[in-house]
């Protein structure tokens, strides 16, 4: 198979890996280019310096363990998108695509409770529209673990996949990459704890009759 590559839209630091860890793992292994556009950087006085840059050199661990080709920063600040001029995001977006021209692009997801991932959804699609340059051919949302699930029923969009990947192989490169996330990782049965997200992945595992595995909605393909 020809190497591919595959663009993760990450609004937060740990968004990545929640949601597209295990299937990362395996791109990489694969051989294909697997890059990460890390979208915020939290800042004081939200966010203690000291506390962003714990968080800055546990996510160059995290990718460095799986297999990361680049990682991209926009140091957007976090929590505080909606106070952006829209086409500034747009803007950012749209340079990031243009410089990874990927062949895939996987975005958070427009149900999401937390209105930085809607935002980033929304401001994606605008930069993936088909014809502009480095558009991508197929587009999909991920899940993410205290994100997606906590979404309004029958006011935001529901969260129904429609596309898997095996992580069968990577699901413990997945949970070793979240472990790094100490600033991030909390306890069970928190969502964010490790148990929790070995029990998504088999749990999505067991709906196509693998033993473990990432889901995803399709937005676009084209072949």
């Amino acid at each position: 198979m020809k190497p591919l590559v595959k663009l993760v839209l990450a609004p937060h630091p740990d968004d990545e890996v929640l949601g597209v860890g295990g299937a990362m793992a395996r791109w990489a292994r694969e051989g294909h280019s697997v890059q990460v556009g890390v979208i915020t950087r939290g800042r004081p006085p939200l966010y203690p310096a000291e506390g962003e840059a714990q968080c800055r050199e546990e996510t160059w661990a995290v990718h460095g363990l799986l297999g990361i080709a680049n990682t991209w920063y926009l140091d957007l600040p976090a929590a505080e998108l909606d106070a952006l001029p829209h086409r500034e995001l747009n803007a950012r977006l749209g340079e990031l695509v243009r410089s990874c021209a990927p062949d895939e692009l996987y975005l958070p997801f427009l149900g999401d409770v937390h209105l930085d991932h809607q935002m980033v959804f929304r401001s994606a699609i605008v930069a993936a529209r088909p014809g502009r340059p480095g558009w991508p051919r197929r587009v999909y949302a991920y899940e993410t673990l205290s994100e997606t699930n906590w979404n309004a029923p029958f006011l935001t969009p529901s969260f129904v996949p429609n596309h898997f990947v095996d992580i069968t192989g990577t699901l413990e490169a997945k949970l070793e990459a979240m472990a790094l996330y100490r600033s991030q990782l909390q306890p069970a049965p928190h969502e964010r704890s490790l148990s929790a997200l070995r029990a998504l992945a088999t749990l999505r595992g067991a709906t196509v009759g693998v033993g473990a595995a990432e889901a995803f909605v399709t937005i676009r393909t084209v072949t």
